[in-house]
């Protein structure tokens, strides 16, 4: 071997960690600069069409809400947050559960399974106040409802995932005389991970929106009644900055399930 075959065999590692390095940076400048973008338009749009401040507020009036009135967003925040995470945990659990027994009892599934997809097709919107009307209008039935919104999704994609287990595995299970639970632990389950995660991913944006929905309905605090509030006292700069909020919610938890899916699926 030559000696600048030799340089180059050596360096090679590191051009690859350079590369990457370089991909990752791209990833992240991207979306910023597209995103700085977009503000600098909204920003010169607005100023320059004298667009009224009650219709669509410029971005640094959105900022400045932030910093006058970022007590009153974090009083209403910690109420969806609350609501929002116990829906997840509480939907996504039920879901995976029923999964479980719909797998490995086919006339559960036929018995309930129809009844699930019954309550899916009912809009949120109308749910909602005969939920708010059974729990009151307490923290319950806005958990109640952010759960609700999550369980169909993760249902379907956990029967999906336990029941995509080739064929080939549960025959050598069958050989090996591995029990139902050997079977669900160790093939199973792993093989449904990927579908999980999905659905989580899609419950982790939508619990956030059952939550304001049930506070639409009827709450007092909450991003859902500050929108409210706001949009009635026309405060289009705090309405703005809530949905901001809310929207920063919703990527929050997303971005916590996909660091979560990456810790787990190794494979």
């Amino acid at each position: 071997m030559s000696v600048s075959e030799a340089a180059v065999g050596e360096t090679s590692p590191q051009n690859r960690l350079s590369e990457q390095s370089r991909s990752r940076l791209m990833n992240i400048a991207i979306p910023l600069g597209t995103a700085v973008a977009l503000l600098l338009t909204w920003q010169l749009g607005v100023r320059l069409f004298n667009v009224p401040k009650y219709i669509a507020p410029a971005p640094t009036d959105i900022l400045a809400v932030f910093r006058d009135e970022f007590p009153l967003l974090m009083r209403n925040f910690w109420p969806t947050f609350i609501e929002s995470l116990a829906g997840f945990f509480i939907g996504n659990m039920a879901a995976i559960l029923i999964a479980i027994a719909f797998v490995h009892s086919r006339l559960v599934e036929r018995a309930f399974f129809p009844i699930a997809v019954f309550i899916n097709t009912i809009p949120i919107l109308a749910i909602a106040p005969i939920l708010v009307l059974i729990f009151g209008p307490g923290m319950t039935a806005k958990v109640v409802i952010a759960a609700l919104i999550c369980f169909f999704p993760t249902l379907v994609n956990m029967v999906r995932g336990l029941q995509s287990v080739s064929p080939q595995a549960l025959e050598l299970a069958r050989i090996l005389s591995a029990s139902k639970s050997e079977v669900f632990w160790k093939i199973r389950l792993p093989s449904s991970l990927p579908f999980l995660f999905s659905a989580l991913k899609i419950a982790a944006t939508t619990c956030v929106i059952g939550a304001i929905v049930g506070e639409w309905i009827g709450a007092n605090v909450g991003l859902g009644a500050l929108i409210i509030e706001s949009t009635f006292n026309f405060r289009s700069p705090l309405l703005y900055a809530t949905v901001f909020v809310s929207s920063g919610l919703s990527v929050f938890l997303f971005v916590s399930v996909t660091i979560a899916e990456k810790l787990i699926i190794r494979w």
